[in-house]
């Protein structure tokens, strides 16, 4: 009853199963290591993780922590279930009733009880063990003697005849529990680097789950953010299209024309009356009449009133009659610019500065142009002195700007340069030989490099990239805290290339090299966010 208790309390709950490889949570309840894998696996993108037997929750994946005891436990529990075991094996020369066996000898091939084993014969050449069913395994198959021997020129038990002649003789062999226990040996050796690894690997997965969960946990951050920053966007939009809306209105009621319009058609149809009346006189046949109308001077009169009519419309035409758009287009840029730098402040990014190349550093068959910001292949020499800043050996210059803290990015226009290479430096950069290229040194430089197809560069290793660059245009990003130098093709949609990782010990400088053609600082760099 004891045995059947213990035998239970050795199940585990999920397979119920003995343990195997057992381990426990810090709830401290017990599971073979696969079943609860399995049982945390299935929980993943739930919130959280819990037991299986208490239902205590774990925000995180638990670590799951061997259980020695309980497999030393469950081993020896094991090992007393196979001994029990043994006693089904049953005398072969009780034939009234099964007696349990407690030897069997390997040369009669027999299973012996107590009282068989009294009177069975002690030569040397009964070999007993405990009692098996197996005894023909135990045979050679070519002398029908006990295998005794290990060879370890074959990997074969033998028996003595085979070690003795036949196509074993003069190999080295030694006893099985010899060579049993070598390999026991070597076994243990395996299963503890296998321990070892998969304690390592554990670590390793824990880890990227840890990092999956921050990157998850930031990525849901910043999704709200953006989405709270478009929602703010609008509402400014909203306001500046009213805004501008009410200043176009605002002119167009200043600037009605309304009332001059209104005069002038009261003066057209005065107008029209002279007109008629002129008319009138014209078609009388009467010289008298025509000539003692009275109101001739008046409907003559028209020249000092026309000037005035059109001095006040001209001036309204020509001077002040129209929308002021540069106004409106005013609004709109100090509108819009206000709602950018409200992004700008968001991403941590400032307005642009530009960045200038610094001729002190270039080789003398570069081209440095008057505005510092395109670098060119000559076959004509500069005749520049020679400095300890100028690059001898490679066709290179730097930036005059260094960088030694906070995030920045800057931008080149490659397009006129099939050959060629862009990216950040130590200033401690060999100025002669191989070392001072970019990347091809000892971790002083960084480089993507278009050049027999496109790859990267940094402590003389190379990153081959999948496919060429789809634009013409390559960004350059740096945190210098973090320690991170990305590169990024200024495709549609923008495509990531690669991020360095490091600890930077010197300030940093842009780098180019160009063999052909030539390289255009297109895009400024971003000042540094403190």
């Amino acid at each position: 009853m004891a045995s059947a208790d213990l035998r239970q309390e050795l199940d585990c709950s999920i397979c119920l199963n003995i343990y195997t490889d057992p381990v426990n949570l810090r709830c401290g309840h017990n599971f073979c290591r696969v079943c609860i894998d399995r049982v945390l696996n299935t929980q993943e993108g739930s919130g959280g993780y819990s037991c299986p037997e208490c239902r205590e929750e774990f925000r995180d994946r638990p670590v799951l922590q061997r259980n020695i005891t309980l497999r030393n436990i469950v081993e020896t529990f094991r090992s007393t279930q196979l001994e029990e075991g043994k006693t089904e094996i049953f005398c072969t020369y009780c034939y009234h009733s099964p007696v349990p066996a407690v030897k069997s000898c390997l040369l009669c091939e027999a299973s012996l009880c107590d009282n068989h084993l009294r009177v069975h014969s002690k030569a040397p050449e009964h070999v007993l063990t405990d009692p098996t069913t197996s005894m023909e395994n135990r045979k050679c198959s070519i002398h029908r003697k006990l295998l005794e021997y290990y060879c370890n020129v074959d990997s074969a038990c033998i028996c003595v005849s085979c070690s003795l002649a036949g196509e074993h003789q003069g190999h080295k062999v030694e006893t099985l529990d010899e060579a049993s226990e070598k390999k026991k040996q070597k076994l243990r050796n395996v299963l503890q680097k296998l321990m070892t690894e998969r304690e390592e690997t554990e670590k390793r997965v824990q880890s990227l789950q840890d990092r999956r969960r921050k990157v998850q946990e930031k990525s849901a951050s910043l999704t709200e953010r953006v989405t709270a920053l478009f929602i703010e966007l609008r509402r400014h939009l909203d306001d500046l299209e009213n805004r501008v809306r009410r200043n176009i209105s605002s002119q167009e009621e200043r600037i009605s024309l309304s009332d001059l319009i209104h005069q002038l058609e009261i003066k057209k149809e005065g107008l029209s009356r002279k007109m008629e009346d002129i008319e009138e006189l014209c078609n009388m046949t009467d010289p008298l009449t025509v000539l003692q109308e009275s109101d001739t001077g008046d409907l003559c009169d028209t020249e000092e009133g026309d000037n005035e009519d059109r001095e006040r419309h001209d001036i309204l035409l020509h001077d002040g009659g129209d929308l002021d758009v540069a106004g409106i287009s005013h609004i709109l840029h100090t509108g819009l610019s206000d709602m950018m730098k409200g992004v700008y402040v968001f991403f941590n990014i400032q307005e642009a500065s530009d960045i200038l190349l610094d001729v002190n550093t270039a080789y003398n068959n570069l081209q440095i142009s008057n505005d510092m910001k395109t670098v060119s292949w000559s076959d004509i020499e500069q005749n520049r002195p020679e400095t300890p800043e100028r690059f001898q050996s490679w066709y290179q210059v730097l930036s005059s700007q260094r960088f030694s803290s906070g995030r920045h990015y800057w931008e080149v226009d490659v397009s006129e340069a099939e050959t060629c290479s862009v990216g950040m430096c130590y200033p401690s950069i060999e100025r002669g030989g191989q070392q001072s290229g970019i990347g091809y040194n000892n971790n002083k430089s960084w480089g993507l490099w278009r050049y027999n197809g496109c790859y990267l560069r940094h402590d003389n290793e190379e990153i081959r990239l999948s496919d060429n660059l789809s634009s013409n245009r390559v960004r350059i990003y740096v945190d210098y805290e973090a320690g991170q130098l990305s590169f990024y093709d200024l495709c549609d949609p923008i495509r990531h290339l690669h991020t360095f990782t490091t600890t930077f010990t010197e300030p940093l400088h842009a780098g180019l090299w160009v063999c052909e053609g030539r390289i255009n600082l297109s895009g400024g760099v971003r000042r540094r966010v403190k």
